[in-house]
């Protein structure tokens, strides 16, 4: 066999374990580094220097585009060119100092993404505030929190936002003194705001406010802080994450190198559906990276529902999506192929082993079977608009047979990244046409330094043959702390490391296999450990399950778990089995309960679990968990505290109804 590749390189020797300090693995990079990292760019010095350059090298490219509203109905998308957005950010930032905020102030963006937001970003990359994004999925009172917390003094806001900007009056009105509104403003708006002597602008009332004056812009340095994104945490108040205009930067060279170490560099002909929240660093640096390539971005119309038949108006070449998106992809062409003929499933299932065979010898997608994706594939590719050449998936892991089904049926890299606010996103991406970084988020970009660190007490070792341990992370990518926070800062930052709880396993080619988050472990009543995100990970993988919670405590000698079963699959199963009832009295059936305990089981034999790993009882909920009921965050990452508290009771039944384990 041939020798296998590696895609990384090594950087510093292990460490062994100390008396106050865990054992650590060799620090590693991506080989595409191996000569250093990426110089810095000459004169890019700050997000401001990103977008301006490209205005003075591609004045007349399209780069902000929205969809027209002809007869009630959405249209073509209308474009403004690189120079014509920047008049406009021009304009904005003379208003915004025109009302006295200068340097270091910190400005709210609220709403979903849209030309203006971009524009708001610019003008404070232009004069030096601090952008803070507001985002309403963090609940109700976190947006209120923020704006204090970060002391916002002048918040922009989409239209439909401004009633969730006013529900943070009175408290709120000790920082924030200046609204302005994307859209209109209504009277009722304006005297509500004025009533606690603050001021609110329409758009174009505000734009004028600058009209007669110029503002010199202040000097830039790559140290200086040019956002601060507060992250959804899983438990406590939102961290504010402090991120300089040198981790963007550094950033940029690194996916530059990256994309152009694979043959897949952007060109200005490229075009980005923007959708994910610009709120979130994922989506803020990939639209960072379009502007600096003097390449377009499109914006959705903000309903999921749609999001399809935006992608066929735009037809971009570049699609971002988080797992969820891809999961409904997914599910939407496994419906349509099994609801088609006899004839077409044969035909479709025939190319898809076929071209997955090639693709598994070595063969480049494109090179694994170019005529079945023209008589077959082509329809999954104009589904996406046609063009589409790269999917990227972040925020959450990408289950494998959902990966491996795109990667052949898109005629499309599919890349898997991994990356936290705190690192600037990437920090690992799969690379195109290797199979066998399926699963993995891929070796690190190259721009940083990863290593493993042991973690003793979940039997994770850095320094066994199959290194597992804490992923962390080096390099001028990194957050410059947490605003106002120093203590939570230092317990993550520990000598140039950046620490990020989740618990990773280096694989023999150098990608980096994500297994587990160390935070989330619990002894059970034996004093037995469980890594429950690893069982969570194990026990998806059940196709007849959309999602589960695993719960235990150290009071109780077993696990229970509520799953919300895939409507599909225990629809087919009732109907095999005689029961004929509808999906909700389905999930309260003891019988469908047992069915899904079965297949829970099958799985932990099959991957050779402990017997206390194993799930003893669950509850079916016909809802998924979601973020109206604050169970999830925005990057769907479970809430654990919260969804105890509201599964409590049924959490008590099932550890009371005598399912106790059966010896």
């Amino acid at each position: 066999m041939a020798e296998q590749k590696r895609f990384i390189i090594e950087v510093e020797k292990a460490k062994e374990a100390t008396q106050d300090t865990p054992s650590r693995g060799p620090a590693y990079r991506s080989i595409f580094a191996k000569d250093g990292f990426p110089a810095p760019i000459q004169g890019l010095d700050s997000c401001w220097d990103v977008f301006r350059l490209s205005v003075e090298k591609y004045p007349n490219n399209p780069m902000l585009g929205t969809r027209e509203i002809v007869d009630g109905k959405h249209g073509k998308y209308k474009w403004l060119t690189y120079k014509e957005v920047y008049d406009m950010v021009i304009k904005v930032g003379n208003s915004i100092r025109s009302c006295g905020y200068g340097e270091g102030v910190k400005c709210g963006i609220y709403g979903a993404n849209s030309a203006e937001w971009i524009m708001s970003m610019e003008a404070c990359n232009a004069h030096g505030l601090l952008c803070v994004p507001l985002y309403d999925t963090l609940g109700f009172g976190a947006i209120e929190f923020i704006i204090s917390h970060a002391e916002v003094s002048i918040a922009f806001a989409e239209e439909k936002k401004i009633p969730e900007l006013l529900k943070t009056f009175p408290n709120a009105t000790k920082y924030l003194k200046t609204i302005v509104s994307f859209g209109k403003v209504t009277p009722e708006q304006k005297q509500e705001v004025e009533k606690f002597g603050l001021t609110i602008y329409s758009w174009s009332e505000f734009l004028q406010l600058g009209e007669s004056q110029s503002f010199d812009l202040p000097t830039k340095q790559r140290s200086d802080i040019c956002t601060i994104m507060y992250t959804s945490g899983t438990t406590g108040d939102p961290k504010g994450v402090l991120i300089s205009n040198e981790s963007i930067i550094t950033l940029l060279a690194g996916v530059k190198r990256l994309l152009e170490s694979v043959n897949e560099k952007l060109v200005v002909k490229d075009v980005y559906l923007s959708y994910l929240p610009l709120a979130h660093i994922f989506d803020r640096v990939i639209e960072e990276t379009f502007i600096w390539h003097g390449a377009s971005i499109g914006f959705w119309r903000g309903d999921v529902k749609l999001l399809i038949e935006d992608l066929g108006e735009l037809k971009p070449t570049i699609f971002c999506a988080v797992p969820r998106v891809l999961d409904r992809v997914y599910t939407g062409l496994t419906q349509k192929i099994s609801s088609g003929g006899f004839l077409k499933k044969t035909l479709f299932n025939f190319a898809f082993s076929y071209k997955l065979n090639n693709m598994k010898k070595g063969k480049k997608h494109d090179a694994a079977s170019p005529l079945l994706d023209k008589v077959v594939f082509d329809k999954v590719k104009q589904g996406l608009g046609g063009h589409v050449r790269l999917i990227l998936s972040g925020a959450a892991p990408l289950s494998m047979h959902v990966e491996n089904y795109l990667r052949v049926v898109t005629c499309s890299h599919v890349l898997q990244g991994y990356g936290l606010t705190e690192t600037c996103a990437g920090t690992f991406v799969s690379l195109p046409n290797e199979l066998d970084m399926l699963g993995t988020v891929g070796p690190p970009v190259p721009n940083v330094d990863a290593c493993l660190e042991s973690v003793p007490e979940m039997g994770y070792d850095a320094l066994a043959s199959t290194p597992r341990g804490e992923i962390c992370v080096k390099g001028d990518t990194l957050f410059s702390g947490y605003y106002k926070r120093e203590d939570l800062t230092k317990e993550v930052l520990i000598d140039g490391w950046f620490h990020t709880g989740d618990i990773g396993e280096w694989q023999p080619n150098g990608s980096m296999k994500i297994i587990d988050r160390k935070k989330n472990i619990f002894k059970l009543s034996q004093g037995e450990y469980v890594a429950v995100e690893n069982l969570e990970n194990i026990f998806s993988q059940v196709p007849s399950i959309e999602s589960i919670w695993v719960y235990g405590n150290s009071f109780e000698a077993f696990l229970v778990a509520v799953v919300t079963p895939s409507k599909q699959a225990l629809e087919h199963w009732a109907e095999e089995n005689g029961i004929s009832t509808d999906f909700n009295s389905l999930c309260e059936d003891s019988r469908a309960k047992s069915y899904i305990l079965e297949e829970l089981s099958k799985i932990g034999k099959e991957k050779k679990l402990k017997g206390f790993e194993f799930i003893k009882a669950v509850h079916l909920d016909p809802v998924p968990l979601d973020m109206e009921r604050d169970l999830i965050t925005p990057t769907y990452k479970k809430k654990r505290p919260q969804l105890l508290k509201y599964y409590q009771n049924v959490i008590d039944n099932m550890y009371k109804s005598g399912n106790k384990p059966r010896a």
